[in-house]
This record gives structure tokens, sequence and C-alpha cells, in this order.
């Protein structure tokens, strides 16, 4: 009786404890398929996947409903290969707020041009962690954990592990499917490499990125931004440590991809000499686009 009482309170008081951990958006883009046919097929695989990631339970943690992870996955199809076989394309983006502002500062935006899977309407859609039964469901929980242990990164030291030992778990199940995007061999730039390099102690500073760069840099800037760009300047600081130790990582690029806009923001409203250390480092670590980083030295204190 206490229990249910107490389940009461709780739902009145507006505290929804059985949210799941992530709020994310999702859409299949279809457009490059000739025929009307395909609409009601794609519109409930829409459906479909939107209840499948955002009802499964990835963690073991309660988040209230405000605290669920913001994100995006868009499957774009390039074509039709059979009858219940599509190739094409899966984009990812994830954030995470800033304390004391309505900032959603990016974690996440990588596309994946290995995805191919196959899909009936009305179909169960089933992910088993310990093995692998579709390539659909388990590319969309292997980016799910992946969204979820960056974000724990980004509020304590190396706390998405879990999560990315999960996602590695994926890749282990996934080594004798015929579809492209698991194996070492295939390319550099694949799931494989990912969790490789997330998990791998050669690449610990790009994970302590997440960590210095979020919780001690961008959620200071409100209120101490002289000390949040600092430990800002320090988490680039730890890229270029890795560039020059062991570069082309394709963790370096994602983390260059998603925060080099707000990297330059940041530091528009810097000193003048920090403008220049940080200019300087970019362009050591990310040559190809030095002109975006010249920005930040436009404006100067």
């Amino acid at each position: 009786m206490k229990k249910i009482f107490f389940l009461i309170i709780l739902l009145l008081s507006g505290l929804v404890i059985f949210s799941q951990e992530l709020d994310c958006r999702i859409q299949v883009n279809y457009s490059k398929l000739q025929g009307t046919q395909y609409e009601k097929t794609f519109q409930t695989m829409q459906q479909a996947l939107y209840e499948f990631v955002n009802n499964t339970k990835w963690t073991n943690n309660v988040f209230a409903r405000d605290e669920r992870i913001e994100c995006n996955i868009q499957i774009i199809i390039d074509e039709q290969i059979s009858a219940d076989e599509y190739k094409g394309s899966i984009q990812i983006t994830s954030s995470r707020p800033v304390f004391g502002t309505s900032y959603l500062s990016p974690i996440l935006n990588f596309r994946d041009n290995d995805f191919s899977f196959k899909y009936n309407e009305f179909e169960q859609l089933e992910f088993n962690p310990n093995t692998f039964t579709s390539n659909l469901t388990s590319v969309l929980a292997y980016y799910c954990y992946i969204i979820i242990g960056l974000d724990y990164d980004s509020f304590s030291p190396n706390g998405g592990t879990s999560y990315f030992q999960r996602a590695e778990k994926i890749v282990q199940n996934a080594q004798g499917a015929q579809e492209a995007g698991w194996k070492a061999y295939e390319n550099l730039k694949n799931r494989y490499w990912i969790t490789e390099n997330l998990l791998s102690d050669q690449y610990s500073q790009l994970r302590d990125f997440y960590y210095t760069y979020h919780r001690l840099g961008m959620d200071k800037l409100a209120d101490k931004p002289s000390e949040g760009r600092a430990a800002i300047e320090q988490a680039i600081e730890g890229l270029r440590n890795v560039h020059r130790r062991k570069p082309g990582s394709i963790l370096m690029t994602m983390i260059l991809t998603v925060k080099g806009d707000e990297i330059v923001n940041v530091f528009s409203e810097g000193f003048s000499d920090e403008k220049s250390r940080v200019v300087n480092n970019l362009k050591e670590i990310d040559a190809a686009n030095s002109s975006k980083y010249d920005k930040i030295m436009k404006e100067s204190n």
C-alpha cells in the first residue's frame, strides 16, 4: 500500500520515472526511390524505428523526461537492392545542455555511408545484445550506445565506457555479417574503428576531451567565462598531443566535425593571446579547415 501511495505522489508531482534515455527524432528519407508504393512502407518503418529507439531501455539508470538525451537519426535510402533490401546511409546527431543556459552543445554529428538493411512492412524489430539478428536494429542499437556513452563521458571522466563496450560487443557479433561497416579491414572510418578508438589507451586524451571540454569548459562559460575557455583550451591541447603522436583517428575527425564551429564562437570572445594559441593548435590538428579558424582572430580584445 505504501509503494502504491508513493508512486501516486511521484506521478502527481510531475516526476516521470519510466522515461527512457533517449529523446530521438527519426526520419526515413526515401525521396531517391521512384514510385508512391514506398510511402506507406517507410512511414510504417519510421514509426517502428521511433518506438524501437525511444522505448528500449538502454541503461539501468532512471531518467526524468527532461533529462533524456536529445538526438536525431536520419536514414537516407539511395537504392532498393531487392524486394526487401535497401542501401543508403545513416546520419546521427546528438547534443547536451550547457549548465545555466538554454544552449544545447553538439556532441555527435556523424554520417555512416556503409548502411544496408532488410525490412518488411510490419515486421517485428528485434535486437539481441548477444547475437547478430538484423543489420537494421544492430546499427541503430550501436549508435544508441555511442550517443549515450559520449553523453556520459561529457559529465564524468570516462563515464561512457560500459556503453562503448556494449557497442563493441555488437561489432564483435557482426563479424560474420555480410553487410559492410563492421570489419577492421574494410576502411578506417567505420563502426569497428569508432569503438576501437573510444576504448583504446592510445586515444585516451580524446576521451578526456569530452569531459574537460563540456563539464569543465562549456558548463563554466556562463558564470566564469575565462575559466571555461581555459579548460576548453586545455582540451584542445589534448587533441594536439594525440595528433602529434598518432594522427588519422576517426574519433579526432568526429570531434573536429562536431566542435569546429562551436570553438570558433567560444573563442571569438577570448583574449588575443589565448586566441593565438588555440588557432595555432587547431590549424596544426585540422589544416584542411584553417580558414575556419582564422575567424577567431577577426575580433580581438
